[in-house]
């Protein structure tokens, strides 16, 4: 079997999960389809690009660059097998849950066809506070980067409809061969991979800069 989208998932805010018993969208539940969209910029925009998904904390998530989150249905039974419990499809709030493709070894710019939508990869899962508190793991923040197959943010460059069973073909990668766990790295302060991070090309504004002050405090 080819790859595939195995699950479709969209959360709406519930309190008690997050810091704090915050309220937060992480609580993604499977659907039989979605709107996708541009969502528009991060914190003034539409928030999620799957239509009926909640992103509460705008300043961090959400936005173009964010518009939707990919995890591989491998991993999380990985991780099932590692926390010694089930990991349904969608419980580390990704909108797609995979089949038979390696998320983590996509390229930063690369772009899947899935159904009649066209995305692009644009980096790494950060993991968060509230993902932390919705885990109930100790020290899953640092475990999980250390793991470094965090799934992938996603661009929504053809909108449409993301149907459960709908393949999943990835018809462009880029040459520079940056991918997301380098980013991910990167952003937890690996000097060397943000140097090839700011290298791919791929970053530009707060993302470039943000990789720019990890080379400079290692000058």
């Amino acid at each position: 079997m080819g790859a595939r989208v195995r699950s479709v998932n969209v959360g709406v805010g519930r309190s008690g999960i997050g810091v704090k018993g915050r309220r937060t969208g992480i609580d993604k539940r499977p659907v039989g389809s979605v709107e996708v969209r541009d969502p528009g910029p991060k914190g003034t925009g539409l928030g999620s690009g799957a239509v009926g998904d909640d992103v509460l904390n705008g300043r961090h998530h959400g936005g173009s660059r964010q518009a939707l989150y990919a995890v591989a249905r491998e991993e999380l039974d990985l991780w099932s097998g590692e926390l010694g419990r089930e990991l349904t499809d969608g419980c580390f709030g990704e909108n797609l849950t995979t089949e038979g493709l390696d998320v983590d070894a996509a390229i930063v710019g690369e772009r899947w066809r899935v159904g009649p939508v066209l995305l692009e990869v644009t980096g790494p899962r950060v993991p968060c506070a509230n993902f932390a508190a919705w885990m109930g793991e100790k020290g899953w923040v640092k475990r999980f980067v250390a793991h470094g197959r965090s799934g992938a943010y996603l661009a929504v460059v053809e909108p449409g409809t993301v149907t459960v069973g709908d393949a999943i073909e990835v018809v462009s990668r880029p040459e520079h061969g940056v991918a997301v766990p380098v980013v991910l790295a990167a952003w937890f302060g690996d000097v060397a991979a943000a140097r090839a991070a700011i290298g791919s090309g791929a970053f530009e504004g707060r993302e470039l800069a943000e990789l720019e002050r990890v080379t400079a405090r290692h000058t």
